[in-house]
């Protein structure tokens, strides 16, 4: 499958269009390689470390020249590029190895088998629909029934084995309570609190949540869970390797030196 091909095809699964206004999905680098057969890293985040990744396979034979990431690596008003920064030095390095950059982000956060789907899958969740539709079908986050019921302390002990995150931080909740209705959504979650509490979920899985969002879901009676973002983000990572290599991809891995930002000291 060349380069130009699986990119039509994912394209035709999760839709750039879909984006939200504030996003910058698609083709981050673009150094040449459309006509070329595609060897694919997939990453969560695309970082020097994950660049250094692909050149040193490059160079001990295998065929990488993508990098697939879910985050962009071009965000939020990068108006230059210079030596020594890092997105000038990712691009630097992009032409000079022929690697290409590729972000799939809230386009397939809301597409079916994406990030949001892909927790509530681990989770084995029923009866599942999305927490915010867009369009019929799709959407943002999931929420669905867990068959039987279990306590909140299995729930956590569930996620904390499924996810391995660093930490789960719980808003004050009794941990032999019965929970039923859980919602998840992948990476930054908190903004969707108020839609969770209108579907009935009485426990929510999400990150990058704040002091005061757990505040809110104590008070409005929904056990909101943190399991930080690389956590609930890196299993579609591994789930979309799967994926490529359905549709026909030759060579595809998951990235090894993907990297949680976030670092817990236990002294």
């Amino acid at each position: 499958m060349k380069i130009s091909e699986l990119i039509k095809w994912f394209e035709g699964w999760a839709n750039p269009a879909w984006q939200e206004k504030w996003d910058n999905c698609g083709w981050q680098i673009e150094p040449g390689i459309l006509t070329e057969p595609a060897g694919v890293l997939v990453c969560l985040t695309p970082t020097l470390a994950v660049m250094e990744e692909a050149i040193t396979l490059q160079q001990t034979g295998e065929p990488v020249n993508l990098i697939f990431a879910h985050h962009p690596l071009i965000f939020g008003g990068v108006d230059r590029l210079c030596s020594g920064e890092a997105i000038g030095e990712m691009a630097k390095l992009a032409f000079t190895h022929h690697i290409g950059i590729y972000s799939a982000h809230t386009n397939f956060d809301q597409v079916n088998h994406g990030t949001a789907d892909v927790l509530a899958q681990w989770l084995n969740l029923k009866q599942v629909k999305p927490i915010v539709p867009t369009q019929p079908g799709l959407g943002y986050g999931r929420i669905g029934q867990l068959e039987p019921a279990v306590s909140l302390r299995d729930l956590l002990t569930l996620i904390q084995e499924k996810l391995q995150p660093p930490e789960l931080i719980v808003s004050p909740a009794e941990p032999e309570q019965r929970i039923r209705r859980v919602a998840v959504l992948g990476g930054s979650g908190a903004s969707y609190i108020d839609a969770v509490v209108q579907a009935g979920a009485e426990a929510y899985l999400t990150s990058d949540c704040k002091f005061h969002q757990f505040q809110e879901a104590r008070d409005r009676g929904l056990v909101l869970i943190d399991a930080g973002h690389y956590a609930t983000e890196r299993p579609a990572c591994d789930r979309l390797v799967q994926k490529l290599s359905k549709a026909g991809v030759d060579w595809v891995k998951l990235s090894t030196q993907d990297e949680d930002f976030r670092q817990f000291f236990r002294g």
